[in-house]
């Protein structure tokens, strides 16, 4: 059998308020082909599908769009999807019974039938090899919300839930298995050891978790699927347990990532291999800087010209180093690319000013800001000292729970 792993599609994201959606088609055409060339059996979507809760209408109709084509095509292909935290998992399920008149199934929840049972049934996919014969199951674990994992599995604790979950889920599906048949996990979370992206990925992790272990899922898991960190990695050095990555750069900071989806070929219960597929990128990024004025200046003017036919420009972030603020940084720098091959979407200014170049402070807006760190700033400037790690611990469980009521809301 063999699958494609993917996560972070983020459909309906903007780069610095610049829409993105011919480069999500030009993704999606690309996989659909992917997946035709390969004849793979199924493909795994392990989260964060839309890039909010509550996405724009032409990112919806991209992905039910693509699941109709690659139904079209590949009519055997079983297609599983889990949500992310940028995930409404209601809205992800929304569709669920016409979804699975095209073999594609979305998993937005966990839920419990009784007090201290898992609604395995639901969470538990069968994956089908060419013959249409159950070749594994897949393990669908969503990202996890307090709210749905606390308090049914025995524990108060937000850890401890996370652990009852996979425990269960685990025992479950092996005890429905028939021998030859690969267990295949898909989950969206933080893992222990991952390489974060600081500007792209949002926060998940409760208090002082860390983030989860690997040990939550045992050798009996042929292959974990996990989304979430947009780094293509593996984790805790075993080849089974990956990230697949973003397959687009969500911001420039991913310029050089090697964005990928994963190959995934089963023998028998047994994962035979994996095997990296890159994506091309349909719209380039160009990231000038950090440097002074007079060096950014020259590197902008050494960019290639605009094409006659030229289509879908590179994205340009510029960031500049200044002693002090200039009233005319963008007009120059806008000077600088007049008729050059590029579309300008963010200037980033430093000032080293008196207190010299190693304690420059950046200027960055509320975009790039996490919550965590504007609470901790908030915190500094009316207390005076940064915040304990109790508050941060308090401030971790609100967000889950606002973020959680409003996905609720939706």
């Amino acid at each position: 059998m063999r699958l494609i792993h993917t996560s972070d599609w983020h459909l309906g994201q903007t780069l610095h308020g610049q829409e993105r959606d011919y480069e999500h088609a030009q993704f999606l055409a690309w996989l659909l082909d992917q997946l035709v060339a390969h004849q793979a059996d199924a493909l795994l979507i392990a989260g964060d599908v839309f890039d909010t809760v509550n996405p724009p209408l032409k990112a919806q109709e991209r992905l039910y769009d693509f699941i109709v084509r690659a139904h079209e095509r590949l009519p055997q292909l079983d297609i599983v999807m889990i949500a992310g935290n940028h995930d409404s998992g209601g809205r992800i399920e929304l569709p669920a019974p016409l979804m699975r008149r095209l073999n594609a199934h979305a998993v937005g929840r966990i839920s419990w039938v009784a007090e201290g049972e898992l609604d395995h049934q639901r969470l538990c996919v069968p994956l089908h090899d060419s013959r249409g014969q159950v070749a594994a199951w897949c393990l669908t674990l969503p990202f996890l919300r307090p709210a749905e994992v606390t308090g049914f599995g025995g524990s108060d604790d937000y850890m401890a839930g996370i652990a009852s979950v996979h425990e269960r889920l685990i025992a479950a599906a092996q005890a429905q298995r028939q021998p030859g048949q690969a267990l295949v996990a898909m989950s969206h979370a933080h893992m222990a050891g991952g390489a974060v992206s600081e500007e792209s990925e949002r926060n998940i992790v409760i208090g002082n978790a860390e983030a989860l272990p690997a040990s939550l899922f045992p050798e009996s898991v042929a292959y974990v699927a996990l989304g979430h960190l947009h780094k293509p990695q593996q984790v805790a050095g075993q080849a089974r347990i990956r990230y697949s990555g973003s397959p687009l750069p969500l911001s420039f900071a991913e310029v050089n990532y090697p964005h990928q989806v994963l190959l995934v070929e089963f023998e028998g219960e047994t994962l035979k291999g994996v095997e990296s597929l890159p994506v091309p990128r349909a719209v380039e990024m160009i990231r000038i800087g950090r440097a002074p004025l007079a060096e950014v200046i020259a590197q902008l003017e050494a960019l290639p010209p605009v094409g006659l036919f030229d289509d879908n420009l590179p994205w340009l972030e510029v960031r500049v180093q200044l002693e002090e603020p200039l009233p005319d940084l963008r007009q120059r720098i806008e000077t600088a690319i007049s008729g050059k091959a590029c579309r300008l979407v963010r200037i980033a200014s430093e000032y080293a000013g008196k207190r010299g170049e190693a304690e420059s402070e950046v200027l960055v807006g509320l975009d790039q800001i996490n919550p965590q760190e504007l609470f901790a700033r908030a915190w500094e400037e009316q207390f005076g000292n940064p915040p304990d790690e109790q508050a941060l611990d308090d401030f971790a469980t609100l967000l889950q729970q606002v973020e959680f009521d409003t996905e609720a809301d939706q």
